[in-house]
């Protein structure tokens, strides 16, 4: 029996979602690393997203380019994919095969602005260490350690400002930070995130909260349910009050 050469290399997605044994033949019959669908995606951003990290490691091998756009209008960056859904050792894996860490996707984002903004902490941590610039503020100019403030994230500020978020020069920025994180302290944090939901969805609509402690710290999410069923939610982490006090003011 014989391997029949692929003649399309729209094999190589299919493939993705088999296992690392399939790419590997989609790749030794010609499929080029660099593929993309119809819609410009290609593997290796979809592999990304999907956290699928030895897939990842192989299309690098193969010399698929880790700075290269993907999607319609060539908008998705892998590394900021795999950066928002907090796809650690996939960043890692991008970051080593040569993925620049502040590149920006076409509205503005950087890898690194959509891991502090999520609060994936480990995430922005090997960003950070690779070399992704604390101080690069986002598309609406927003400055990393006030979104990190904002987010309640206690490991995220600590990683920040071990990379100088706080040096000397950004003072008004770790005043501003603190001001958000006692702001936010004060508040009822389910009531608010429940408040979020309604200016979408309107106040007749039903919730669940759910707690989740992972990397350290807790997580609280609200979240909608349509027929018992979540179909959109808001979180947040819960350690605003830690952050004012790291950051040289009370909590309260």
């Amino acid at each position: 029996m014989t391997n029949e050469p692929i003649r399309d290399e729209l094999l190589l997605f299919d493939a993705l979602y088999e296992d690392e044994n399939a790419i590997v033949r989609a790749l030794r019959s010609g499929a080029p690393a660099e593929s993309s669908d119809e819609e410009g995606t290609t593997a290796l951003y979809l592999a990304s997203v999907q956290d699928r990290l030895e897939a990842v490691r192989l299309l690098l091998a193969a010399g698929a380019d880790p700075n290269r756009a993907s999607g319609p209008g060539a908008s998705d960056l892998p590394l900021c994919g795999a950066a928002c859904g907090g796809h650690t050792e996939v960043v890692e894996a991008l970051l080593s095969a040569g993925a620049r860490p502040d590149l920006r996707e076409e509205f503005g984002f950087t890898a690194l602005r959509w891991a502090v903004g999520l609060g994936h902490a480990p995430t922005v941590e090997v960003l950070l260490a690779h070399g992704a610039d604390p101080l690069l503020p986002g598309p609406r100019g927003e400055a990393m350690l006030v979104l990190a403030a904002q987010r309640g994230s206690v490991r995220t500020v600590r990683a920040l400002l071990a990379h100088g978020a706080g040096a000397a020069g950004q003072e008004s920025v770790v005043a501003l930070a603190r001001a958000e994180a006692r702001r936010i302290a004060a508040l009822d944090p389910e009531r608010e995130l429940r408040r979020l939901l309604e200016e979408s969805y309107g106040s007749d609509i039903e919730t669940v909260t759910l707690r989740d402690r992972r990397d350290g710290e807790e997580t609280l999410a609200v979240e909608l349910l349509r027929d018992g069923v979540p179909t959109a939610g808001a979180d947040q982490h819960t350690g605003h009050g830690e952050i004012a006090d790291l950051l040289g003011g009370p909590s309260s």
